[in-house]
Parts: C-alpha cells; sequence; structure tokens
C-alpha cells in the first residue's frame, strides 16, 4: 500500500502529456501506473482532469532573511512560493545580512531559516572580490551556484571586474561549480545615469535609457568569451531581451556551458508599464518593448533559456517612492514569488498557444539540471521526490493584495487577470497548499544541496 496516490490528473513532463495515477511513498514518487489501474493507498487525491506538473523551481529569489525582515522573511516568502506552485527556492545570498560569502554564514543562516520554511530551499553562494578564498568551502557546503555582478549593485554587495570574475571563473572550474552573473555593463549605466541627472528633472524614460539592452550585451558578451577561454561554467541571470538570448544560443551551440533564466515580468509586462506607472515596474535589468516580450518566448521554448524565475525583490511601499527617493533612488525590483507558475500558464499556454510541455521544462527540469539537483527535484519519475502542482487550467484569477503571502502586499502583477491557477502543491508528498490557502507545516521545508 502506498502512503497517496494522485488519480484521474494529466500528467506533464518536459515532452508529453498523459494520464497516468502518480504513487508515492516516503515522500517520494513510488510508481506511475496507467489511468484506471486500482491502487490501495492511505491516502488517495483526485486531480479531477486537471493538469499534474512536476513542482515548480524559483532559480532566483531574494528572501531577505536574516537581515532584512521588513521586505521580506522564509515564513512569508516560503509560504507564497508554496500556494503560486513553487515546492523549492533557490534563495540569492545578497539582501541577507550578512551576505552569504562564507562556511560559517551559511551554517548560521540554516539554522536561523529552516525552522521558518514551508518549501524546500538551495542556497546561492556569494560571489565577491573578498571571498575568492571562500568559494570552495561553500561549494563543499552545498551551495547550488555563486552570484556576482557585472554592473552596478546595492551597498550590501559587491561588483566585479572582469578580471576579478576571470579568477572565480578558474577556482569555480576545479569543484565542478556554476558562477551566475548580473550582465549589466557598469561604465555604460553610471555614465548614462550621470548623463541623466544634469537634467533638471527625470523621467522613467531616463531611467530606462541607462540601462540600454547593449550594456546587457557587452557583460553577457564578456562573461560567454570567459567561459569559452576557461572551459567554465556559467549562468546568466534574468535576461531581458532577444538579442542577449540570441548570442547566449550561439554560445550554446559552440559547445559553451552557459545556461540562463528570464523572469515572469519580462514575459508579461514592457517599458510602457514602466513609464505609465513609475517605480512598481522598476528593475534592472529593465523591462523592454513589447516586440521584445513576443520573441523572448521562443527562446524559452526552445531551451535556450532554461529557467523562469521570480527575481522575487521585496521592499516596503516607501522604498518605491518616487517623491522620497527620485527615479534612481527608489527600490528596483519585483516581487513575483507566488505568481511565476500562474503566470507563466495564462502567458505563454493560454494567451499565446505554447504546449503547457514548456512549464515543465522551464519551471521544473530546467532550474534542477541547472543547480546540479536533478535526480531528487526537477521532473515527474520514479525515484524523484513527490513535488507536485495540481493546475485547473480553466480556473480564472486576478492578482490582489489580498491574495498575497508576502510581508509587504505589493507587486507589479497585482491586477493582473488569467486563466489556469494551482490548486494544490506538494512537497514531498505533502499537501502545503490548496485553493490557494496556505495549509502547510511552517518547518517542513528542507535545505538541498548540489548533488556531488
Amino acid at each position: 500500500m502506498f502512503n497517496l496516490v494522485i488519480k484521474n490528473g494529466k500528467v506533464v513532463t518536459s515532452d508529453r502529456i498523459f494520464e497516468a495515477s502518480i504513487c508515492v511513498m516516503d515522500g517520494k514518487i513510488a510508481a506511475i501506473v496507467e489511468a484506471g489501474t486500482p491502487v490501495e493507498a492511505e491516502e488517495v487525491i483526485d486531480a479531477q482532469g486537471n493538469y499534474v506538473f512536476p513542482g515548480a523551481i524559483d532559480s532566483h529569489a531574494h528572501l531577505n532573511d536574516p537581515g532584512y525582515l521588513w521586505r521580506e522573511d522564509y515564513t512569508h516568502g516560503t509560504a507564497a512560493a508554496g500556494v503560486g506552485g513553487c515546492t523549492t527556492i533557490v534563495d540569492m545570498p545578497l539582501q541577507n545580512e550578512p551576505a552569504l560569502t562564507d562556511a560559517l554564514i551559511f551554517d548560521k543562516k540554516e539554522e536561523t531559516v529552516s525552522a521558518n520554511a514551508y518549501v524546500d530551499y538551495c542556497f546561492w553562494g556569494g560571489l565577491v572580490d573578498y571571498n575568492l578564498d571562500k568559494l570552495r568551502e561553500l561549494d563543499e557546503k552545498g551551495c547550488v551556484a555563486f552570484k556576482s555582478f557585472i554592473g552596478p549593485v546595492s551597498p550590501d554587495y559587491v561588483s566585479l571586474t572582469i578580471g576579478q570574475a576571470k579568477e572565480a571563473l578558474e577556482i569555480l572550474k576545479e569543484c565542478d561549480g556554476r558562477a551566475g552573473f548580473h550582465c549589466e555593463d557598469y561604465s555604460i549605466i553610471k555614465w548614462e545615469e550621470a548623463r541623466a541627472q544634469r537634467k533638471e528633472k527625470n523621467d522613467w524614460r531616463d531611467f530606462l535609457n541607462s540601462r540600454p539592452v547593449i550594456a546587457e550585451l557587452i557583460a553577457t558578451q564578456n562573461i560567454l568569451d570567459l567561459a569559452r577561454e576557461l572551459d567554465a561554467k556559467v549562468h546568466i541571470c534574468h535576461v531581458s531581451h532577444p538579442r542577449v538570448a540570441q548570442i547566449i544560443r550561439e554560445a550554446q551551440r559552440e559547445g559553451v556551458d552557459v545556461t540562463a533564466e528570464t523572469c515572469g515580468h519580462y514575459l508579461t509586462f514592457t517599458d510602457n508599464d514602466v513609464i505609465e506607472n513609475g517605480s512598481l515596474f522598476k528593475c534592472a535589468p529593465p523591462l523592454r518593448e513589447a516586440a521584445a516580450v513576443e520573441e523572448m518566448w521562443e527562446y524559452v521554448n526552445n531551451g535556450t533559456l532554461a529557467c523562469i524565475g521570480s527575481d522575487h525583490s521585496p521592499c516596503e511601499l516607501s522604498e518605491k517612492s518616487e517623491e522620497k527617493h527620485g527615479i534612481f533612488g527608489a527600490w528596483g525590483g519585483i516581487s513575483g514569488i507566488q505568481n511565476v507558475m500562474q503566470v507563466v500558464f495564462s502567458e505563454g499556454v493560454v494567451k499565446r498557444g505554447y504546449n503547457p510541455t514548456l512549464l515543465a521544462r522551464s519551471l521544473s527540469e530546467g532550474p534542477a539540471k541547472t543547480f546540479g539537483i536533478y535526480g531528487k527535484k526537477g521532473a515527474i519519475e520514479v525515484g524523484f521526490d513527490a513535488d507536485l502542482v495540481i493546475l485547473d487550467p480553466e480556473k480564472e484569477w486576478e492578482i490582489t493584495p489580498d491574495s498575497l503571502y508576502y510581508v509587504n502586499k505589493i507587486s507589479a502583477f497585482v491586477g493582473l487577470k488569467g486563466k489556469g491557477l494551482p490548486v494544490c502543491t506538494l512537497v514531498r508528498g505533502q499537501v502545503v497548499a490548496k485553493e490557494g490557502q496556505l495549509v502547510g507545516q511552517k518547518g517542513y521545508g528542507k535545505l538541498i544541496k548540489k548533488s556531488k
């Protein structure tokens, strides 16, 4: 007898959809049997003909814990993730106090957050100019990748020069580590910001102009050239434009070990949303033109962009204040960890006609393979963790502040409407969210480390 069976579902994998029952034992998928096959189980969940997806893995989240808890914490951030169909989050090392830059900080962070997580989690390691000698120990601790900036960054973190990035990649190659980069050229952005601020008054077009696509292209090309030269593993974070995706695709075809992600907001919103609505839609790289949004979807579909993350970057409403901080000083970041799966389904499958298998590839399999946790996570296969999401493709929704589990219930996604919603989320065979409500146990989520 199994612990659990999920019956009457349309199982979605990276390459097909089929009717089957999923049998769970001790938190793992124990069998996948033909629909209608009698199965004995202690508990039965009837998927009622809805899709059953592998749990989403958010490749890029800032939960700010420990440190900046007025923005977000593990209790609220992982609750929101679970409600939205995300069963594992990959947490960034910055906007933590202190940033996760050595083994001792790793241990203290795990001790701090472990009692509060509703879903499973991984840690990005820090990659800054003062911790190159700590990268190996962070890899040994289980960091799944290492985050760096080739461009401006908040005061609690440090950007790298190309020379420093070269040394870091040489070190990480020895331990088979992957370095992730925020790719925007530092000098272009700082110069364009200074040019704009010579004007008597700035508007949101000035902000967009200060972070042009060429800045993202130059920085990305530099990292691709380093990876090619050193035979190193790199990951390009939050790609915002198809021209950037194209040079990544070309590098992949040449054999460069480069993975890449985009975010839900780059597949949904445009630069006009920034101009019309201001700081709520401010992020870096910035939102791009409508034609770019459409092209980006095809780079997700063809696998160039293996991950769709949220880049969940929460803040207090006052930190978004243009009046208080100005256009360039207002907080840049969009909260989206709860809404990625529903938005990708609605925008990609419902509106644009992509196959639902796109979600299994870009929200599950791609991130799991990128971060070295495939085999535990990332697919509906026997032996994998029973991380599963039942999604009702006909359920219409509107994102409201009251529906969000964040500390700060503000998001550019508030007001968005669509169709297709996660209605049940399971982490290792346990239901953590149902019908938009959190039902899981705080502390159930556990740290997932990179497979050696």
